[in-house]
């Protein structure tokens, strides 16, 4: 029996076929491979690439057990914003009241959206984190929006449900599926709870896109069928995932985004199969990475010992839009087979970024061109036999060793950025260009047979997968039943996809608790896996009957609007934030007689500010900045302003509003644009006030940094620039006026289904606390909070002053460094007191909810000399000891981990000074964000005196408040920040 795969590239399209009765052999099963050039019409290029190599090994084509494609062709619709393939979307959100401050499309870059932006819709339904409805869904209100979608033309509907997660199999997303095609059965319908995990925007863009090019999918494999008839091959046809397994093509038809990435992970999948030496778990002493070397790139990616490839982070960036599905963490450098070689005037060698491409057989000089590339070094160095070797003769002896040493170089320095430990490496080489892999690299490597067919054999050999991504609530269950059901779910969707149950296995999996949360509810990932079934002939009859229903039902690209008008759409407009194009090193604020009119590039930098500021904390600034960009572009720049804390007079009032709960439930239930403004209104009528003069932030850190922003449009009045901590910080008792004695209560708490609590007296913030966790837990974690308005006076003597000032110049000076190419600490530096604490690698990230909130702790590993960057030396560089950082939902402690005879840790820094960790582009990571192989740099700054001068604020912010058993001691000296005001007034 016998397996065929092909890759479809941007260059090539290659072929194998394996026979799986010797898999196991030196050969690998590999019978034939053939490479071709990839045509306009993927299928040609398909149909040419199989036939060869059915010709090669003159198999018997009955003997064909499936076909397994992989291929590029939807993802390229998609990064080429091409109207012709992509279809306009309406979206349907079941959310109740909630939602509604970020609407679909929100995070769409313009042109993308121009294409497939149609309406959208909020309707009643979804699910509470625990389970419980939002509301119940409504057949006739459903009934009636799918009538004016299908009267506004459109053919592709999304699907998202708040926590579709929770309901196992997305029954609400599923019965309002099942409605709207009873009531129209020609359209296109995708659930978001078959695309992704929680965390609404991320899912819900993911579900947009697959919608958008379902049509186009369906297509396209519709011609792929069509080849395997004209080859005389009846077998299935699957396609490979992004995660290296198959899914068959009536499934890929309907979810065509999970096949974005294949293949990348084609390469990977079929380099470990290749290497030949044991499955990857054998390999205990070694970290593997597969490095895929083409004509222009290499591809760089660590192997788990599942022998799948390591996952990029927790949203995948395609075309400028935040999506969810899961990809390969792959790292891209500029290094191929056709990378220009230069000599300047100094005499020093560089290679690359810059390719000849495909057109290497034309313009390398050992084929006669006239430029020189990586391969004609290694052709001079004697150890690659390609092309003339007379035509390089002539290349200086010097110049070959230094393009050598570069190429060394740059391949050592990207795959060092890859492991994650200090184990020794094993590098499995694939990929044509791999004859440029230079001997003397400081790790061992294999290039396995048919390496540059990789991506084809991995194809070929692909399992099937079940996944698992649900969260559960543990609390009063048996958790070990509950995961083990999870497992179980997981292996019968990978049986049900085409797995073979006896040899089914869990892969993978991953706990991860939801903050603040006391009903354990937890997030399990799981990922079955097992060889493909044999099939029946019974089997083989059935799916055939299905593939021509399936066929049948995979109808030619609907459209809206014509071609030249989609086409005119997608050139308008290319803009994914508001900073793009902007020149920051001149751009002024608006800052006109003492206020600040803000615009979204403004926003923009805040944001980012705001996530340095947060600790870990602090909720979501990426989603607060998308709620606030909707304010402006519907009411204009200057609806938002900002004024100084000194210009607040004695008498004034000011109130404040702020997120409250936990994060991960307020990303995916998020807010309707009502919760705050509503905790102010109800709470002015208890206290009579009739009227305010500013609004401050709560917590400068994270989401709520910002939060202010849509409270000042919606009311017309100012946000002062100060805020009540400083940072983020995990209580409403840890604001200063009340530390200083000033009454938080009466406290106000609000959810969008207009449920308001009051809370009047309590014994002491610390009860308020709980009183105010408790009924939020009630209210579904995710609510808007407000204490009681305080005067002009109190505000001046105990808020934080110039800390939206400061968020901004931190987010300008981010920019700056990735504009400028320069150090971003140093950037940093420059706005605000900074210490570099450590640079380093997560190597682990643990959560415990043992004491009935989350405690976590990250270990950062120092990075290799090689991994460092270039002409940056510091103390925190040169740390060989691991870096451990507490965390509650804020970071708390960094201290290093104790090595040898020594027990006392040796602490760097802890609250109330601030702690950040920082990822490689500079913006902040929070702690939901962690995780295992990220490259980051860890810094401090100090917090403000109000902090740090009194006994009761030191006791309640710093670290006897979080019981971590160390005295506090400074970071540093504060110095007030920069005031945008006074520094743009005019």
């Amino acid at each position: 029996m016998y397996r065929i795969g092909c890759d479809v590239g941007g260059t090539n399209t290659d072929a194998a076929i394996l026979d799986t009765n010797c898999l196991q052999d030196e050969s690998k099963g590999v019978l034939a491979t053939f490479k071709t050039p990839t045509t306009a019409d993927v299928t040609d290029g398909i149909k040419t690439a199989i036939e060869e190599i059915l010709n090669r090994s003159q198999i018997d084509r009955r003997k064909v057990l499936n076909v397994a494609v992989g291929t590029t062709h939807f993802v390229n619709a998609v990064v080429e914003n091409d109207a012709r393939r992509l279809d306009r979307v309406a979206a349907i959100r079941l959310c109740g009241p909630y939602t509604r401050s970020i609407p679909p499309f929100s995070d769409y870059p313009y042109a993308l959206r121009d294409i497939v932006q149609g309406p959208h819709y909020f309707l009643d339904g979804g699910l509470e984190v625990d389970g419980r409805e939002i509301k119940p869904l409504d057949p006739k209100q459903i009934r009636e929006t799918v009538d004016q979608i299908v009267a506004a033309g459109i053919r592709s509907i999304a699907i998202v449900g708040i926590f579709s997660a929770l309901d196992h199999e997305g029954r609400h997303e599923e019965r309002c599926k099942q409605i709207i095609l009873e009531a129209h059965p020609g359209l296109s319908v995708v659930t978001s709870h078959s695309i992704g995990g929680p965390g609404l925007v991320v899912r819900e863009n993911a579900t947009i896109l697959n919608a958008a090019i379902l049509s186009f999918a369906k297509t396209t494999i519709r011609g792929f069928r069509r080849a395997m008839k004209d080859l005389g091959l009846t077998c299935p046809l699957f396609l490979t995932q992004n995660d290296g397994t198959l899914i068959e093509a009536s499934a890929a038809a309907h979810l065509p985004i999970k096949t974005f990435a294949s293949g990348p992970t084609n390469s990977l999948m079929g380099a470990a199969f290749l290497q030949g030496q044991g499955s990857i778990s054998e390999l205990q002493d070694k970290q593997v990475l597969v490095v895929d070397i083409g004509g222009t790139t290499s591809d760089i990616c660590a192997l788990l010992p599942s022998g799948f490839p390591r996952k990029a982070a927790n949203f995948v960036d395609v075309a400028g839009v935040r999506t969810a599905f899961s990809m390969p963490e792959v790292y891209s450098i500029g290094l191929g087979g056709g990378s220009r070689v230069r000599v300047d005037d100094h005499g020093k060698v560089t290679v690359g970024p810059d390719s000849v491409g495909y057109r290497l057989t034309e313009e390398a000089l050992i084929f006669g061109g006239s430029t020189m590339t990586t391969s004609d070094i290694m052709v001079a160095a004697g150890t690659a036999g390609m092309g003339d070797p007379e035509k390089v003769k002539s290349i200086p002896e010097d110049v070959v060793k230094g393009a050598i040493v570069e190429i060394r170089r740059l391949l050592e320095q990207a795959i060092e950025k890859m492991k994650v430990s200090a184990a020794p490496a094993l590098v499995l080489l694939v990929g044509g260009g791999s004859v440029i892999f230079p001997d003397g690299m400081s790790m061992q490597h294999i290039e396995p047979k048919h390496h540059d067919s990789a991506n084809a054999v991995g194809a070929a050999i692909a399992k099937i997968a079940g996944d698992v991504d649900i969260i559960e609530v543990l609390a009063g269950r048996d958790e070990d039943a509950v995961l083990e059901q999870a497992k179980q779910k997981a292996i019968a969707a990978a049986v049900a996809g085409g797995a073979n149950e006896e040899d089914v296995s869990i892969a993978e999996l991953t706990k991860i608790p939801l903050q603040y949360v006391n009903n354990k509810a937890t997030r399990l990932l799981i990922k079955a896996v097992g060889s493909l079934r044999v099939s029946s002939d019974a089997d083989q009859e059935q799916r055939e009957a299905h593939q021509d229903l399936t066929g049948n039902d995979l109808n030619e690209t609907q459209t809206s609007g014509s071609d030249a008008e989609k086409a005119q759409s997608a050139r308008e407009g290319s803009m994914t934030r508001p900073s793009v194009g902007v020149d920051l090193t001149t751009y002024q604020p608006d800052v006109r007689n003492g206020v600040w009119y803000i615009s979204a590039v403004d926003v923009e930098l805040c944001a980012i500010g705001c996530g340095i500021l947060g600790t870990g904390g602090g909720g979501s600034p990426y989603n607060m900045a998308l709620y606030v960009f909707n304010i402006i572009q519907q009411k204009g720049d200057g609806v938002i302003k900002v004024v100084a804390l000194d210009a607040l007079k004695d008498d004034d009032i000011c109130v404040f509003g702020s997120g409250y709960g936990a994060p991960s439930v307020s990303d995916e239930r998020v807010q309707s644009g009502d919760e705050v403004p509503t905790t102010i209104e109800e709470l002015n009528k208890v206290l009579g006030h009739q009227d305010f003069q500013g609004i401050v932030a709560d917590e400068i850190g994270g989401g709520n940094g910002i939060i202010t922003f849509p409270t000042s449009a919606r009311f017309d009045r100012p946000v002062i620039d100060c805020d009540l901590m400083g940072r983020a910080y995990p209580t409403v008792e840890h604001c200063t006026p009340y530390v200083y004695g000033h009454p938080v209560m009466p406290c106000c708490m609000a959810d969008a289904k207009g449920n308001v609590s009051v809370m009047m007296r309590a014994e002491n913030n610390t009860k308020l606390e709980g009183m105010l966790r408790t009924t939020c837990v009630e209210l579904g974690n995710a609510v808007g909070v407000t204490g009681k308005p305080l005067s002009g006076k109190v505000m001046k003597d105990f808020a934080i002053p110039n800390t939206l000032s400061q968020a901004w110049f931190l987010g300008r000076a981010v920019h700056l460094a990735r504009q400028q190419k320069i150090d971003f600490i140093q950037a940093i530096g420059d706005v605000t007191p900074v210490k570099l604490l450590y640079t380093g690698k997560i190597v682990d990230v643990s959560r415990d909810v043992s004491r009935g909130y989350t405690i976590g702790q990250c270990v950062i590993a120092p990075l290799s000399a090689d991994e460092q960057e270039e002409n940056t030396v510091s103390e925190a560089s040169k740390e060989t000891r691991n870096l451990i950082i507490t965390f509650q939902n804020e970071y708390l402690i960094a201290y290093h981990e104790p090595t040898g005879s020594q027990q006392e840790k040796e602490v760097l820094c802890l609250v109330p000074d601030l702690i950040s960790i920082l990822g490689s582009n500079g913006e902040a990571l929070g702690s939901p964000d962690l995780r295992y192989g990220l490259q980051v740099k860890v810094i401090a700054m100090p917090a403000h005196p109000l902090w740090t001068q009194g006994k009761e604020a030191l006791r309640v912010g710093g670290p006897e408040f979080f019981q971590l058993g160390v005295p506090w001691k400074p970071v540093g000296e504060y110095k007030l920040p920069k005031s945008v005001i006074e520094e743009f007034n005019r």
